[in-house]
Parts: structure tokens; C-alpha cells; sequence
């Protein structure tokens, strides 16, 4: 079930990126790493044709990875 969760949360890594972020994005919420992910699109666009298209429609269905704002810097000491 645990898997599944985490898949709910599914989103581009502004992070870990080399195109749109996807693998990078893949790899953070499954226990494979991105480069397997890139690895494996690489192979079936290579192969069959439908990793680039697969790549691209998650590329505009997924949404951006949340960035947490950062707190204010304290002020300075004068």
C-alpha cells in the first residue's frame, strides 16, 4: 500500500533533472533510482518507439515538485 501512497504523490524533481525532471521525479517516489528510470525510457524509446511519448505526456500531466519556502533570514545586528 505503501507504494501506491507514494505514487499519489507523484510529481517532476526541479532537483534531479536532465530534460523535464520526470525520472528524476519517479525516482524520488519509487524505490528505483532515476538513472534505471532514464535507463528504462532510454531502452523503449530505443526499442519500441513509445518511451519518448510515454516521457512527454508525463512530462505535461505531471505537476511540479513543491518547494518548501525558506524561512526569512534573521535580521542583521547592527
Amino acid at each position: 500500500m505503501s507504494f501506491l501512497s507514494n505514487l499519489r504523490n507523484l510529481s517532476k524533481s526541479k532537483t534531479d533533472c536532465v530534460i523535464g525532471g520526470v525520472c528524476g521525479g519517479f525516482g524520488t517516489y519509487t524505490p528505483l533510482p532515476a538513472w534505471l528510470w532514464r535507463a528504462a525510457f532510454l531502452v523503449a524509446l530505443l526499442c519500441f518507439g513509445t518511451g519518448g511519448l510515454a516521457y512527454i505526456i508525463l512530462w505535461i500531466a505531471l505537476p511540479e515538485q513543491k518547494v518548501e519556502a525558506a524561512p526569512p533570514p534573521p535580521p542583521a545586528a547592527e
